[in-house]
């Protein structure tokens, strides 16, 4: 049963769909309007500014008709069409009793328990079929991926970028060689053990997603670790909300530079919240934290208390995957959400990965106009 009424004055508009009831406010509902004079109907982009919009906008008239909602605004006598879905999918008015660090239902956090590793085939995944759209999706939901059998040639990594973005360069170049060197620029490049870390904390913006490329593997060890970091925060904050609260409340400084011309700083906090206290990144990354300065005097120790409990959780091996690259191997991670490691290695044979940088967006617009295609040749089919 569906049923509308128009209250205080033609302000707001107050609609029930079974036993739920949406409330929304009639300049919230003429901003959106999807029309054709409002929306472009290609891109989605706005055609007319608010200014545009009269600021004393109300409704006349609004009635239920099939399943959508068909609304009259004055004083622009303008009749405008919404459908259920997509009022529902957008419904403003409810209770949201959040807490601090809360993580969004796209997510899926895990730990050493994770039943298995997402994974496709490199010739299936470049089909651009449900099984890349399957990938493509895990990658967003546990924040990492792995390919396997693909090429075993140099830049074979700019092909799995194609399949949803762009290379983001750095002061690395388009892409970076990951094996022993005599006299590394990077600790990365040693055949040492890594503590799992996110990429780049030193960028403002970081690169948010991290593409690493098996070519070369017969040195023993080097298998890679990979934490989820929403995880750790999660199990911190359960522990002690206090310690939370401060390395989310106060910014750490990360820094980077080379003998050359690169020097590159940035100050965020380790974990990073949205406005609603939406759980967004983490930024950890003990060889590249330079001074932390913006912490309170009286709130230091403490917040040193609360960095070394969260590196206690990070290496804990409840909280890690492992698995080896071998040659034609790949894994993409979200280096806004999981963190990575490297067990060390021998020097005796050869290890050789090719990365590189993307961001986030990319994927997330692959994914969703994947999804939309294909969702379209399913209903022409049927």
């Amino acid at each position: 049963m569906s049923r509308v009424t128009v209250e205080t004055g033609g302000t707001v508009v107050k609609l029930c769909l079974g036993k739920e009831t949406m409330r929304f406010h009639s300049i919230w509902l003429r901003d959106n309007a999807q029309d054709d004079e409002t929306r472009d109907q290609i891109n989605g982009q706005r055609l007319i500014a608010l200014k545009q919009i009269p600021s004393d906008t109300w409704v006349s008239d609004a009635r239920v008709e099939a399943d959508s909602l068909l609304i009259t605004f004055k004083p622009e006598n303008k009749v405008i069409r919404y459908d259920f879905d997509w009022l529902m999918e957008n419904n403003y008015d409810e209770v949201k009793n959040l807490k601090r660090g809360w993580i969004s239902q796209d997510h899926e956090t895990w730990g050493s328990d994770l039943a298995f590793v997402p994974s496709c085939d490199y010739d299936k995944l470049i089909k651009r079929n449900i099984l890349t759209l399957k990938w493509l999706g895990d990658v967003r939901k546990y924040g990492f991926g792995k390919i396997t059998n693909g090429p075993i040639t140099e830049g074979a990594l700019f092909k799995v970028i194609e399949l949803f973005g762009y290379v983001r360069e750095t002061n690395y170049g388009k892409h970076f060689e990951v094996r022993t060197e005599v006299d590394p620029s990077n600790l990365a490049f040693t055949g040492l053990a890594l503590q799992a870390h996110t990429d780049n904390p030193y960028r403002d913006p970081v690169p948010t997603l991290q593409l690493l490329y098996c070519l070369e593997s017969s040195a023993a060890g080097g298998e890679n670790m990979l934490v989820d970091g929403f995880k750790a925060i999660t199990r911190l904050r359960e522990e002690n909300e206090e310690y939370f609260d401060l390395l989310s409340n106060y910014s750490a400084r990360f820094e980077y530079k080379n003998n050359k011309d690169v020097h590159l700083k940035s100050r965020r906090p380790i974990i990073e919240l949205s406005a609603n206290g939406e759980l967004l990144a983490i930024r950890f990354n003990n060889r590249s934290m330079s001074a932390v300065n913006d912490v309170p005097f009286d709130k230091m120790e403490n917040w040193y208390s609360a960095y070394r409990r969260l590196g206690e959780i990070i290496d804990d091996p409840d909280m890690e995957i492992t698995f080896r690259l071998n040659p034609g191997e790949a894994f993409i991670v979200d280096n806004t959400r999981v963190l990575h490691a490297r067990k060390g290695y021998s020097g005796t044979g050869k290890r050789w990965l090719q990365g590189c940088y993307s961001d986030k967006d990319g994927l997330n617009s692959a994914f969703y106009s994947l999804e939309k295609a294909l969702a379209k040749e399913s209903s022409h089919e049927a």
